[in-house]
């Protein structure tokens, strides 16, 4: 039974509170909200959203850590009968090449075709989605109220009320308080909660650019991949660089992202801008010759950011309020949807009172920062390829920096595309949805010449954990989080599971790499452990070459013995040039 209180200042306050209020409907507040009902259904979750849906979104293309998530919220089937476009990667334009590359999530000449809707099964574990915001947001809102989260539609927050760091409530415009015991920012870059907790953000970038987008019908899509796949474009101009994505069999997305400073020097209307981009790219006008567009372009700053805060006493930061980076490598929904669930875990263990709630906060605090950091300037690293924004090479030394190395600009590039960025993900060597052997070809790429590997230079390999101090990290799995025995040293952390528990393993038994390999090996063929023993040892070495990047082992050179030699070429069978369209530009 619901009580209301009226307050000598005559607000509305409604009794008894809730477990938990989020500000926000879109993805990270409905993610956040289907996974606390989803492992806790007794706890009273309610989601203020202020606009009514369907509303349209821009931020339309997705990773493939979204699958994954969606398939954990139970909502995979509702998403894939929805019939969105199967992104099975992108194609990019880049800098002062012509040329067009493919960069794909998994070997186009195994995806097989197969009927819609499928299930999250075999090769749809490593595809992703692009969709209408307006229609995919409402499916997850929904889905959250399915489950037995209260969802009110336009209703806006007013005001939060705080007690020093404490949300003690939150006023409605109509005048009505409501409490509760936690509090969740999924507002996106409103930040309501966070501007109201006097939260600063900084700007750990250069890269101030203007995105403006509109809708249109009927537009070709640049390739067709069996039944509904496809490849969003990325596509690199003078002025800076056009995306095409397609978010059903009529409808796509196309936008134009420029630098700031250009905008205001060309004292036209945002839509003039838009449009004198587009006749620029030869093959954009061709997919849109027999196209018509809703006519109404929308623009918005396009500044990436990062809140210096994400946590307090009894709220958190989830989605866009906690930061954004820049759409290049489309990474904004997949940060939303992780930081949301590992939110709704923290405040799940929170709940069950087991663990120490300060260490769950901090954690989720430090991981959140440091993966928006990284995709920030990751971007910075794509951006500076490109002829428009040259600048910005400089500013890979400001980056190194950070980690306490001193690197003049053109090693500083090199290191940030040889793993200096790793760790986007507990345990994986990779970022923004390649593994390491992916992002060394783009750096080859970008540098004009192939990548080596620290590996290759050496043949023996013993474990260092000189001055590393045993510590846990936490994992989240099926509604629980765990504790995980790593090492940290200095702003290090070596995982001691999945890959990099099997490498200290073997390490501590083997130095010579014949040695190692064979090992790996062994243990890759009876555990079945990868998808083949091949892919497996592929990726451990590619673990081993973090480990020896960090410090983590150290290498020498019997020149008596053989070394590896690996390489990244610039084409593989995962980031290749692209051979259908490249008569069309």
């Amino acid at each position: 039974m619901e009580i209301i209180i009226i307050t000598r200042l005559g607000c509305v306050v409604s009794s008894p509170s809730y477990d938990v209020l989020i500000i926000g409907g879109g993805p990270a507040g409905s993610t956040a909200a289907s996974l606390l009902k989803k492992y806790n259904p007794g706890l009273r979750v309610l989601v203020l959203e202020r606009e009514t849906f369907p509303r349209e979104h821009v931020g339309e293309s997705q990773l493939p850590p979204i699958s994954k998530i969606l398939d954990e919220m139970g909502c995979w089937d509702k998403v894939e009968a929805a019939n969105f476009p199967i992104k099975v990667g992108a194609t990019y334009r880049w800098g002062t090449s012509d040329d067009l590359w493919d960069f794909e999530f998994l070997p186009l000449d195994t995806f097989k075709d197969e009927a819609r809707p499928a299930k999250y099964e075999g090769q749809r574990v490593q595809t992703a989605f692009q969709v209408d915001r307006a229609i995919y947001d409402t499916i997850l809102l929904d889905h959250a109220a399915e489950l037995g989260a209260e969802v009110r539609q336009n209703t806006k927050v007013a005001k939060i009320h705080k007690d020093g760091d404490r949300v003690t409530g939150v006023e409605l415009s109509d005048g009505s308080r409501i409490e509760a015991k936690y509090y969740l920012d999924a507002s996106g870059n409103s930040g309501i909660l966070r501007r109201a907790m006097g939260i600063a953000t900084e700007a750990p970038t250069k890269l101030r650019n203007v995105a403006m987008w509109d809708y249109w019908d009927n537009a070709e899509w640049s390739v067709s991949i069996g039944t509904g796949g496809t490849r969003v474009l990325v596509l690199s101009i003078d002025v800076g660089w056009i995306w095409f994505i397609p978010l059903g069999p009529t409808r796509t997305s196309i936008g134009f992202i420029c630098p700031a400073d250009h905008y205001k020097k060309m004292e036209m209307t945002t839509e003039e801008l838009y449009l004198s981009a587009l006749e620029k790219q030869p093959l954009v006008k061709e997919l849109t010759a027999k196209a018509t567009r809703d006519g109404k372009v929308q623009a918005t700053k396009d500044w990436s950011f990062l809140a210096d805060r994400l946590v307090g006493e009894n709220w958190f930061l989830i989605g866009e309020s906690c930061g954004f980076a820049d759409p290049i490598l489309a990474a904004g929904m997949t940060l939303a949807h992780g930081g949301a669930r590992e939110a709704a875990y923290t405040i799940l263990e929170l709940e069950r009172g087991e663990l120490d709630g300060e260490a769950l906060k901090s954690h989720y605090c430090e991981t959140q920062r440091t993966r928006i950091t990284q995709h920030i300037r990751f971007a910075d690293f794509w951006y500076s390829a490109n002829k428009q924004f040259t600048d910005l090479q400089e500013y890979t030394t400001e980056i190194a920096k950070d980690a306490g190395l001193r690197l003049d600009p053109q090693q500083a590039f090199q290191w940030l595309g040889t793993g200096g960025f790793t760790g986007d993900v507990a345990g994986q060597a990779g970022l923004g949805g390649l593994d390491l052997g992916g992002v060394k070809q783009i750096t080859g790429m970008f540098t004009d010449g192939t990548v080596g590997w620290s590996l290759s230079k050496y043949n023996k390999f013993k474990l260092n954990l000189k001055r590393a101090r045993e510590d846990v990290v936490f994992s989240y799995k099926d509604g629980r989080i765990e504790t995980q025995k790593c090492w940290k040293r200095g702003q290090k952390t070596l995982l001691d599971s999945g890959l990099y528990a099997l490498l200290i393993q073997v390490l501590q038994q083997h130095q010579d790499i014949a040695t190692i390999a064979q090992a790996l090996m062994q243990y890759l063929t009876k555990t079945k452990a990868a998808a083949t023993p091949e892919l497996g040892l592929q990726l451990a070495l590619q673990s081993l070459e973090v480990m020896l990047l960090e410090g983590w082992v150290t290498g020498k050179l019997d020149k008596k013995k053989p070394r590896l030699n690996l390489n990244s070429p610039l084409e593989g069978q995962m980031i290749h040039k692209n051979k259908d369209l490249a008569d069309k530009l």
